[in-house]
């Protein structure tokens, strides 16, 4: 979410793929581009916060109190306040729903499997300047009798809706019964960030929250449509990037692509990182040297990663310390982190130490936020975007059993 604060819930229900129209045309591969939000504004601890009440984590005293503070979580008047910690993502991707089309900005989430956006069904207090689809105002939307989706947040807030099936298109391509969650209750969290309309689910459809009938993701709609059944990550550090579909795009990374198997038995993209170290090359100092598991997340702001690792790299930042009532490891923002390496196979990553200088904590400047931090009662790490940053990622699917693939970006 990233993307966008207090996301899916790991809980879902499992039960039988619904079947959708199929594809009738081979669609081979599309990209699309990432927009920026222009409401950004990044503040590590409301990323954080963020994170961890995605994966039903209860939010330390001091970090619950800080975007309590800054209103972050609440509204005020039925319309959300602007303050320079604006809890939002920094990129979203144009979806079209609807005929005729209906543009959405949406945040693509590998870490959830939903595709759920505000509606008109909404009462006019929870919307704060998001689009909304109007399932009356498309021609080809249909409403699934009997369905609904309940999505619950670690918070104790949850949203909830009905769910039709629309024609969707993402990057020209185009599945005419692809279930679109419309939304009735959103909690606060969402309303504040009036630039996100909604998410786009790219987990495994098994962690869908529609009941009483699963339904797939737009990807795996789509999948046998396209070249390959793969999907890539270009994130980019202070700019949009791209995602591709159906293809690998071989002049967006040099050198080899290291794949390692993912374990899709919780709904992620979740694999093994081979290793961590502080610094890159012979300057590297290991602070891990067996195996943790994680997960892919696009729609998470921040690196998690264990806490003994996490420790262990901030002992080499000078001037940081774990300051509890931000919720995680600060430090002076005229500080350059080292770099953070992991181990993919016999591959390595190299996060460099400008992404982990995250954003400052205060007024002044002065003090900055960990773009690393601990994924302590999560169960297992999540790499996200200032990970994923660091590398061109493939998402694949085609070769029976899923896998993530690493390669070095070629800019």
């Amino acid at each position: 979410m990233v993307g966008s604060a207090s996301t899916i819930a790991i809980a879902a229900a499992v039960a039988g793929l619904a079947t959708a129209t199929p594809v009738r045309t081979k669609v081979g591969t599309f990209s699309v581009p990432q927009v920026k939000n222009p409401g950004f504004k990044p503040h590590g601890p409301a990323q954080l916060a963020k994170a961890y009440l995605k994966y039903g984590v209860k939010l330390p005293e001091g970090l619950a109190k800080t975007v309590s503070d800054l209103k972050i979580l609440r509204r005020d008047s039925g319309s959300a306040k602007t303050t320079p910690e604006e809890n939002d993502i920094q990129y979203l991707t144009p979806v079209s729903i609807g005929t005729p089309a209906q543009t959405l900005n949406l945040d693509f989430d590998s870490g959830s499997s939903d595709l759920w956006v505000f509606s008109t069904e909404l009462p006019a207090g929870s919307v704060n300047g998001q689009t909304q689809y109007d399932a009356s105002k498309s021609s080809t939307a249909k409403k699934l009798s009997g369905a609904s989706w309940d999505i619950s947040y670690g918070d104790g807030s949850s949203s909830s809706g009905d769910v039709y099936t629309d024609t969707v298109t993402v990057g020209g391509v185009t599945f005419k019964s692809q279930a679109v969650e419309a939304a009735k209750q959103v909690s606060d969290q969402f309303q504040t960030d009036s630039n996100n309309d909604g998410l786009l689910g790219l987990a495994f459809s098994s962690i869908n929250t529609v009941t009483p009938t699963a339904q797939k993701t737009f990807f795996d709609n789509i999948a046998s449509s396209l070249d390959t059944a793969a999907w890539t990550a270009d994130l980019k550090y202070h700019e949009a990037g791209t995602y591709d579909f159906g293809v690998i795009d071989s002049s967006k990374y040099t050198g080899d692509i290291t794949y390692t198997d993912v374990d899709s038995s919780q709904g992620f993209w979740s694999f093994t990182a081979t290793s961590a170290s502080v610094g890159s090359g012979r300057n590297n100092t290991v602070l891990k040297a067996s195996g943790f598991s994680g997960i892919a997340d696009t729609g998470t702001t921040l690196a998690l990663f264990p806490d003994s690792v996490v420790t262990a790299y901030y002992k080499q930042v000078t001037g940081a310390k774990l300051d509890n009532t931000q919720g995680g490891y600060v430090f002076p923002c005229t500080t350059t982190p080292p770099d953070f390496t992991f181990g993919v196979e016999d591959a390595t990553i190299t996060i460099p130490g400008k992404y982990i200088n995250y954003a400052p904590v205060d007024e002044s400047g002065s003090s900055c936020f960990g773009g690393i931090q601990t994924d302590e009662g999560i169960g297992f790490s999540i790499f996200g975007d200032v990970a994923l940053k660091a590398a061109f990622v493939v998402f694949d699917n085609s070769k029976g059993t899923p896998r993530l693939g690493w390669a070095a970006k070629s800019s």
